[in-house]
């Protein structure tokens, strides 16, 4: 999931760059919520293997 928010941020970048400012906010809105459920799907698994090994 966090390879896909890069790709969609590398997205961003190049269509900024070109001048789509349209499709540059949508997929930076993307990468962040990609982002986002990573960083909580990667808490959630270590907050259970540390409660799992007791």
């Amino acid at each position: 999931m966090l390879h896909y928010a890069l790709v969609f941020f590398v997205i961003a970048m190049f269509a900024a760059l070109f001048g789509f400012g349209g499709i540059a906010a949508s997929a930076v809105q993307i990468g962040q919520i990609l982002f986002a459920v990573f960083l909580i799907l990667a808490v959630a698994s270590f907050l259970f293997g540390i409660l799992r090994s007791r």
